[in-house]
């Protein structure tokens, strides 16, 4: 959460990726920080999940990923 408020503190649209087990931690983080990332949560868990599995979740993300960072480019961030 600091890293995406680093970079959109630096005008570079960011967005946080984490597993769903996180939703409302992110939220409260960002609460506490005074921001509203843009966030794709994946599917948790994700300590266990072999590579193949991994480079899935990554996949089935990405368009979502670059929507939002398409977003953040044009809102002054």
């Amino acid at each position: 959460m600091h890293d995406i408020a680093d970079l959109e503190s630096r005008r570079i649209p960011g967005v946080g990726v984490a597993s769903s087990e996180f939703v409302d931690a992110a939220a409260l983080q960002a609460r506490a920080l005074g921001f509203d990332p843009a966030m794709v949560f994946v599917p948790h868990p994700i300590q266990d999940r072999t590579d193949d599995e991994m480079r899935a979740l990554a996949d089935a993300a990405l368009s979502e990923i670059l929507r939002l960072l398409r977003a953040g480019e044009g809102d002054g961030n």
